[in-house]
């Protein structure tokens, strides 16, 4: 049983200059599962969801759609239910600062979540667990952290002070948004190695959102490829990586700095060649979100693809590998050569 699942959320955003009928969906029909002792990756590029779905899987947003199980059981509602979920799902936000009260010293960040969810422990307890934490996380000595405001730590210090605050209340699931795009290069590893032993150590469900699809690789078992509020393909990782079979997917791989790739394209393949059929329209009709910027893409992208199962756990969201027979009734016509678009991920140095 998966500790934390969703399937078909929605969610849309009514902003001022669009039109009621037309509010912008920053997440459509999105199913993930989160099981113990595994860490998904969510990858995409900046704008395509990733943060949104974290804010609703740690139940900091309202879905429009869609229902979201913990444990199996639906999501109650209500004050009650949202502290089981909060003190069962926790989230580590990718700004180590701005996640972090600059008036309260440490020791305030981690007393806090033990009184919320679990206010039978007496005061020596706390300070034993606050420092059993700080000592997890590698923060010593314990005490002199715990006294410490946030301004006095280094970025990477701050990501640990809210990672031990993330697990001070024993949680199942573990949300890292981004957990270590805004810290120093020489750091990032030890952080993501902190956060991999424990997801062992606790056998936590772990959902990694990234830029960086070398470390998704490394780190995730799964990985879920996210473009403009849809999950477009899924898999293992080294599936997904070294045989991306979604247009978006070797877009990203493409990105991605290989000096061992030399004046040949990684897009490009038996397969798939880079070529491109115009189609006029665009994607207002409901087709392929990604139908503007697809180097392979075919009159009928004009309908919303199907998932696809591909087997071995793999399923992408393309017409490339659905029926051979065009729904929309046209042959796909001559096709025209065209440079793909480049993604407009921010990838990490």
């Amino acid at each position: 049983m998966s500790r934390l699942a969703a399937h078909g959320l929605v969610r849309e955003f009514r902003l001022p200059g669009r039109s009621r009928r037309h509010p912008l969906r920053a997440v459509s029909d999105v199913s993930l599962e989160l099981h113990a002792g595994e860490t998904v990756a969510l990858v995409g590029e900046s704008g395509s969801g990733k943060s949104t779905v974290a804010r609703i899987l740690a139940r900091l947003d309202t879905p429009d759609a869609g229902t979201i199980l913990l444990d199996g059981q639906p999501a109650t509602p209500g004050r009650r239910g949202l502290r089981h979920h909060h003190r069962q799902v926790q989230i580590v936000f990718q700004d180590p600062f701005a996640s972090l009260n600059p008036f309260h010293t440490v020791d305030h960040h981690l007393r806090r979540p033990l009184r919320l969810h679990h206010p039978a422990l007496g005061r020596a307890e706390e300070d034993e667990r606050i420092h059993h934490l700080l000592d997890r996380v590698n923060l010593v000595p314990a005490g002199r952290v715990a006294a410490a405001h946030p301004h006095e730590l280094s970025g990477g210090q701050r990501q640990r002070v809210a990672i031990a605050r993330a697990l001070a209340c024993r949680p199942g699931v573990l949300l890292a948004d981004e957990p270590v795009s805004m810290l120093d290069v020489s750091i990032r590893l030890e952080i993501l190695r902190l956060l991999d032993r424990l997801r062992a150590e606790d056998d936590l469900a772990v959902l990694y959102i990234t830029h960086d699809l070398a470390t998704a690789r490394h780190f995730a078992h799964r990985i879920l490829v996210m473009y403009r509020g849809e999950l477009v393909e899924s898999g293992p990782s080294d599936a997904v990586i070294l045989d991306p079979r979604h247009p978006y997917t070797r877009l990203l791989a493409a990105a991605a700095p290989d000096p061992r790739r030399r004046g040949t394209s990684a897009l490009a393949g038996p397969d798939l060649p880079v070529t491109r059929v115009e189609v006029p329209g665009g994607t207002d009709a409901g087709g392929c979100p990604f139908l503007d910027r697809c180097p392979q893409a075919m009159p009928r992208c004009r309908l919303r693809p199907p998932l696809v199962p591909l087997g071995g756990g793999r399923t992408a969201r393309c017409w490339l590998h659905a029926a051979d027979t065009d729904p929309a009734g046209s042959p796909p016509g001559p096709a025209t050569t065209r440079p793909p678009a480049p993604p407009t991920a921010r990838p990490d140095p």
